[in-house]
């Protein structure tokens, strides 16, 4: 088993630049070293809240395009992988965390956390294809059409979490991801995962491509902030 924490508490371990390339390097490492079980946690409070927005004042739109493209690349490689995969997640799940919690085989959601997928709110397209497959077109659409965030109950009852409980044991995914060979694992993995990979990216690269991506993004931060 191996245990890949994302660890930048101080901005609720929220997906920049660095954190995408971090997990992406870290999860390859996992599977050359032979892991038949990575399981995701957050480090602190809260799993992952989302596309990290502190360099807004900075960032081009481009970069800011290149960073949300690449989430999505990692988000495939992730749901794609020939290995078993756990999110262990408490606090929020927001946006690109909540997407990341969905591409794992197992999700447990600690008592108390809550998800939401507000990305539609300035325009963009992210897993959509995934979120339908994993709980169905009508969910999905509310879901997304809503971007409220909805309890770990709800998330059960919807199939987005597999499990809700204060004290995650991982020993049940490991012996299951264990029980067959490697080789054998993979092809099962390849056979029941159909999401469509392509879409999914023409998708969020049509919603990145129209104009005036980055000012959407500020006005959304600060419809946030006006609300608390």
């Amino acid at each position: 088993m191996y245990t890949l924490t994302l660890n930048r508490p101080d901005r609720g371990n929220a997906l920049g630049a660095d954190l995408v390339a971090d997990i992406d390097a870290a999860f390859d490492q996992a599977l050359a070293a032979g892991a038949r079980l990575v399981v995701l946690r957050g480090a602190g409070k809260h799993f992952c809240t989302g596309l990290d927005l502190s360099d807004l004042e900075t960032v081009t739109e481009g970069d800011l395009a290149l960073r949300i493209l690449r989430i999505e690349l990692l988000l495939q490689k992730i749901h794609a992988a020939p290995v078993t995969t756990m999110a262990i997640a408490g606090g929020r799940v927001f946006g690109a965390g909540a997407d990341l919690f969905a591409v794992c085989d197992h999700r447990v959601a600690l008592t108390g956390s809550s998800f939401a997928f507000p990305g539609p709110a300035f325009g963009l397209v992210l897993g959509t294809g995934r979120l339908a497959g994993l709980v169905g077109g009508t969910a999905a659409r509310h879901l997304l059409l809503a971007g409220a965030a909805v309890p770990a109950a709800r998330a059960l009852e919807l199939g987005l979490a597999t499990e809700v409980t204060e004290t995650p044991d991982t020993a049940p995914a490991l012996a299951a991801a264990t029980r067959l060979e490697a080789a054998t694992v993979a092809a099962l993995h390849r056979r029941t995962r159909t999401a469509d990979d392509a879409a999914d990216l023409a998708a969020l690269a049509a919603s990145l491509a129209r104009p005036g991506l980055l000012q959407r993004v500020k006005e959304y931060r600060e419809r946030v902030m006006a609300s608390r």
